[in-house]
């Protein structure tokens, strides 16, 4: 991998990481377009390091009130009903099924899970996910002339069932083109969460499965053509643009809806589609093969 490529794909990982429309896939997709060799599961895991880091720094003041809550809940019982000490236990919860579903489908992850066709069906299908999601979280906000506004639900009344079913939901993300926020969120949306509660959560739920991945996936850098010195300069540079999207990111939901990004995945599928239909591109473009 060259200087160049890993200054690309930085970025790329930095501005897609937190928006709904799969960082995973945009780093297959733009290496498949550019002619390179496909970057990998490994460097893609690795890399969210750098973004998951400008989580942990955005949302210092939520992660340093849960880690001391969830400590203190560790020898105190009185502790435990804090809203903070259960957002920590929810969070541990929600992170089995990812964490016992990545390692018993690494292999899948890291080779048919890459291709193409199944990039381009998830972009379509969680984007039409996504949107009604979306679609019910503004009727409920807003009401209508036969029924009443229904009111959503915040962090606070988050549940061990809910915590569970959000992990399940991120899960979904393993397959490049799902999109770890755009699953969560989904999912959080369909419990009926309101869209800011779901976001933060589906940010706050990714720490420590995506910081146990890229530390797991360490020993896979430098085997083949991804090198540790683009590997951590396309880190670093995805940390500094992620911070600047969850900023962004935080504000666009709070006034407004997911359409946009659902209309952007549905469109990008299409296109992946045709695009293979017409012979213009492989479903396996990029990937090694033995």
């Amino acid at each position: 991998m060259s200087w160049f490529e890993s200054f690309v794909l930085g970025l790329v990982q930095g501005l897609t990481e937190f928006l709904p429309i799969s960082s995973s896939a945009h780093l297959r997709l733009v290496a498949a377009f550019a002619g390179w060799q496909d970057p990998g599961a490994a460097f893609t895991a690795v890399t969210q390091i750098g973004t998951e880091t400008a989580v942990l720094i955005f949302f210092r003041k939520d992660i340093g009130r849960i880690l001391a809550a969830w400590f203190r809940s560790l020898y105190s019982p009185a502790a435990r009903s804090d809203h903070n000490a259960k957002t920590g236990w929810l969070v541990i919860v929600g992170s089995i099924p990812i964490g016992v579903l990545g390692l018993t489908f690494k292999d899948q992850i890291e080779g048919p899970f890459r291709d193409l066709r199944l990039i381009a069906s998830t972009l379509v299908g969680l984007g039409i996910v996504l949107g009604i999601a979306d679609r019910m979280a503004a009727r409920d906000s807003k009401g209508g002339r036969h029924r009443a506004r229904r009111e959503r639900k915040s962090l606070e009344q988050l549940n061990v069932r809910d915590g569970l079913l959000y992990g399940c939901a991120q899960a979904l993300a393993l397959v490049p083109g799902v999109s770890r926020s755009g699953a969560t969120i989904s999912g959080g949306l369909f419990m009926g969460y309101r869209r800011e509660a779901a976001a933060r959560y589906s940010f706050l739920l990714a720490v420590p499965a995506v910081l146990a991945s890229g530390l797991f996936e360490l020993a896979d850098i430098g085997d083949g053509h991804v090198s540790w010195g683009p590997t951590l300069f396309a880190t670093a540079l995805a940390f500094v643009v992620a911070y600047g999207v969850i900023a962004w990111f935080m504000r666009f939901i709070s006034t407004r809806s997911f359409m946009p990004f659902v209309i952007y995945r549905i469109l990008l599928g299409v296109a992946l589609f045709a695009l293979m239909a017409a012979g213009v591109l492989s479903p396996h473009a990029g990937q090694s093969v033995g």
